[in-house]
């Protein structure tokens, strides 16, 4: 089974295993400290919700959002739309992207928009929607201190898998995150994308890669 088929199969199975997550992502408390109500969706689209040429913004994951909630607009990826709901997120940028999309199809695209069309083709909506879960830990606002004095500390995510959060220097500071596959590079948290949003609920972390939520 090649890899575009392997995330097909496991998002088949991770979207039966969905049903009534949107309602326990819903009913996820605020954090009390933080009084806002900035969504991570007005964050994502506060640049002009529009591809550019700029790899290193977040503009491929905002338009990945949109894209399942047009397809499924009762896609628990919604949440993020939902300011009120603490959760934390990790953003992988738009090369991270680009990478994933030369990695699956090892075809390299040389626009946003192309790079975004490719990954869907490949894949199929229901596996974007299941790496975009992948992505939120809800039920908590999660800022890079705490993360930085998480060492080893495993987060459950809205897609239902894990990740382990590897703190290799607290001085720098300098953390991974060790996803589900076991033979591919790991992200890093990106030191100047660290706590968007904060003082709202729902917060974000700049990643420099995509998590993976099984071995490919």
């Amino acid at each position: 089974m090649n890899l575009r088929n392997t995330w097909r199969a496991a998002a088949g199975a991770a979207c039966a295993a969905a049903v009534g997550l949107t309602a326990a992502l819903a009913s996820a408390p605020a954090a009390a400290a933080d009084d806002g109500s900035t969504s991570l969706a007005e964050v994502l689209a506060s640049d002009g919700d529009t591809f550019d040429r700029n790899w290193y913004d977040y503009d491929i994951l905002d338009q990945a959002v949109v894209a399942v909630l047009d397809a499924k607009p009762d896609s628990p990826v919604a949440v993020l739309a939902d300011g009120d709901t603490a959760l934390t997120a990790f953003l992988p940028n738009d090369r991270a992207f680009q990478l994933l999309a030369f990695d699956l199809t090892h075809r390299w695209e040389r626009s946003e928009k192309k790079v975004l069309d490719r990954l869907t083709g490949a894949v199929g909506i229901d596996a974007v929607e299941q790496v975009l879960l992948y992505h939120v830990v809800p039920g908590a606002t999660i800022t890079a201190k705490q993360a930085l004095r998480s060492d080893d500390a495993v987060l459950t995510t809205a897609q239902g898998a894990t990740f382990r959060v590897d703190v290799l220097s607290r001085r720098i500071p300098l953390v991974r995150l060790v996803d589900q596959d076991r033979n591919d590079f790991n992200p890093f948290l990106v030191r100047t994308k660290l706590d968007l949003n904060k003082g709202n609920p729902q917060i974000a972390h700049g990643i420099s890669a995509v998590l993976r939520p099984l071995d490919l």
